[in-house]
Parts: structure tokens; sequence; C-alpha cells
């Protein structure tokens, strides 16, 4: 079969990362057919990582794919799947959520007609399909379209936009099926070949093992490229990941480790640093100085699901994260690109941690809207 399909679409950006918008209605409900499609539409695999013949580009946080759909369920108004797609390789990976761009999916309803909104603040509740967890999204609405116009600034974003605040219920366990996985709050992973390393391993919403930067005589205020330039830093981090997705049985053996879980993030105590957009930071400026590896790469800011976890881990005593960490009610994580803020109730019932709630803030925009043009042949007699 020849020629082109169309297929409905919106290109937006949601907190620090962008992506691709489906209506599910309007995909494929064959797994296969849907995995052609959003390779083609990014523009993967690109052995020059620039995803050049697409919509991704070449890092990450902008190779992402969201699909919204009306929910059957009656604690939700509709469910977010989130999926992640690699740069160079053939891979469209289902095991994460992406907490940037759920900031997207509330407003992406609102303007689709899948929520109805009245003039204020509009609340969606929301039913994340890779997690199996809830969270709230709440933002400006007039007209019956999202409001993106605002005075609230997020680092990695340049200019100011509208306020969205994520309240994410019981965010522990996502993936792991436990807050803390091993049990423990603190564990040494025992490395082939590179060594042992003392880590924290704690899933809110997505898995993430923390490790001391000065193990790896870093101290987590670097520039992106200049971490990613060690090749041999890069390599010891994949592989304390990949030892990690075994001890909290994310894997069966290190090298099926999924690419993207857990994710490893080094964390160290606050010191002046110069952020991506030549903005200065004391010490005293924030709570916790992080540099995240997100898909093999490090994030430009941090995942917004990494910034809940550190705000999480940040309570939970015995972490390494509540070791480095200046105490604080709304920590501020220090980041490529400035300060995320993010805040966490947590709670002990006898030897157990459980996170109750946590809480953070993005901004999006709806770039551009109308549909993706994908090979008739990609999507065959899939319906």
């Amino acid at each position: 079969m020849g020629g082109q399909r169309r297929i409905r679409a919106v290109f937006c950006r949601g907190g620090t990362s962008r992506g691709v918008l489906f209506r599910g209605s309007d995909l494929p409900k064959d797994r296969a057919a849907r995995d052609r499609i959003f390779l083609h539409v990014l523009g993967s695999p690109d052995p020059y990582g620039r995803q050049l013949d697409g919509m991704g580009a070449g890092i990450s946080s902008l190779s992402k794919v969201v699909i919204v759909e009306p929910s059957s369920r009656e604690d939700a108004d509709v469910d977010y799947t989130f999926v992640q797609v690699a740069v160079k390789e053939p891979v469209v990976d289902y095991g994460t959520m992406c907490g940037n761009m759920s900031s997207a999916v509330g407003p992406f309803a609102v303007d689709e007609g899948m929520v109805k909104a009245d003039d204020g603040i509009a609340t969606v509740r929301v039913f994340n399909t890779n997690t199996g967890k809830h969270y709230t999204a709440r933002f400006p609405v007039k007209g019956g379209r999202a409001v993106e116009e605002g005075d609230f600034e997020i680092p990695g974003v340049a200019g100011t936009g509208a306020r969205i605040r994520l309240d994410y219920a019981d965010p522990g366990g996502g993936a792991s099926g436990a807050l803390l996985p091993t049990g423990q709050p603190r564990d040494v992973l025992e490395v082939a070949d590179i060594g042992r390393f003392e880590v924290s391993m704690v899933d809110v919403s997505n898995p993430v093992v923390f490790v001391r930067a000065a193990e790896f005589g870093r101290s987590a205020t670097e520039g992106p490229e200049q971490l990613e330039r060690d090749a041999d830093l890069m390599d010891r981090l994949d592989r304390v990941r990949r030892a990690a997705s075994v001890a909290m049985g994310l894997s069966w053996t290190p090298g099926e480790a999924m690419l993207s879980v857990p994710r490893v993030v080094m964390i160290a105590p606050p010191s002046d640093f110069t952020a991506l957009d030549g903005r200065h930071y004391a010490a005293t400026d924030y709570h916790v100085a992080t540099r995240s590896v997100s898909m093999g790469n490090i994030h430009r800011a941090i995942m917004l699901s990494g910034a809940m976890c550190v705000a999480v881990a940040g309570n939970i005593s015995g972490t390494i994260v509540n070791e480095l960490a200046v105490p604080a009610g709304t920590t501020l994580v220090g980041t490529p690109s400035g300060l995320v803020p993010a805040e966490a109730e947590t709670r002990r019932r006898g030897d157990r941690w459980e996170a109750i709630s946590a809480t953070t803030y993005r901004t999006q925009r709806r770039i551009m809207e109308g549909a993706v043009l994908v090979p008739a042949a990609l999507v065959g007699g899939a319906t």
C-alpha cells in the first residue's frame, strides 16, 4: 500500500521536555504499528544522533510521545501513556513516565475537549498507565482553553508561562512496587570490574539510584557536556545503573536493564555553580546539587520525577540524599539549568516508609497542531 497516512497530532513543550501528543483514538490499537509510527515521527533510529528526518532533536528530553484518552476509571478524567523513543536505536520504551510531559496532559485534555473546564483554575485528574499512579494537574483556563501566558519561570526554559501545579498521590513504587525497592534506605552495590558503591535506591514515579558525586570525583555542579565527554565516567555510571536495576528487581541481569530505568542521579552538598544560561548560584541559594543521567545523556535540568524523588528521599533518614541535602520544606534542587522546587510529604509506619504525596510546578506550551504524515506501509492493516 503506497501513499501517506495523516494522523492528528499536537507538538508541545511540557516543562523542560518536548514531544508529540496523540489522541489514543487516532492511533492503531496494534502496539507494533504504534511503535513504527512513533519511530518514524520522531526520526529514529538515527546513527548520526540528530533525528534530522523527524521531530526529535537528538537528546532524550526532546524525543518523546504522549498518548491521551478519556478514562473509563471513576477516579480519573483522562489516561496518560508516556513513550520514550531512543535516538540512535529502534527502541520504543513504555517502562517509565515523564513528569515534565505530564504537565502538558491536562491542558491538552481541555484544549481537545476531553475535559470541560470553566474559566479559572481547572483541575484534571490523570491516571498514568505506565506506573498505575494518579496525579492532579491544576492550571488556569480562559474561554475553554488552557492559558499559557504567565509570569512563572522554570529553569531550562526561556521566558515565562502559566504555572501548572502537579500533585502526585502515593507516588512510591510505580515501577518496582515499593518506595524503597530493597527495603533499605542505603545499600552497597557490587559492580563488576569497577568496585563497590554505596547507593540509595528510591522509586517515586520512576526508580532512581542515587550515588555520591564525590565517589566519581565530581561535585554535581559540572556542565552536561563536560560530563558527557568523560566516556569512562559515563560508562561507570551506566554500570552502576544496571547493577541497581537487578537490585531493584527491574531486570534479571545488568545486560537486560532497560535504557530508561532506573535513572542514576549524582548527589552532592550545595556549592557555587553557573547555570547553562549564565546565571550564578551560590551554595546558600539551594539545598542539594544534582546531575542526572537520562537515556545515556546528562539531563540539561532534571527529570521531573527525579526532582520529586530527590524531595521524597531527602525526607527519609538514612538515604544519601538525606545525608547530603540541606533540610527544607520545599527542596530547591540544583540542576545544570538552575533550581527546581519540589515538595514531598512522607511518613514512617514502624520500619516502613511511605510517600504520601509529591508536588512540583511546571509550564507548558502548545507549539503546533495538525497532522503528522506516516507512510501507509508502516501502519499496514492495523486497527
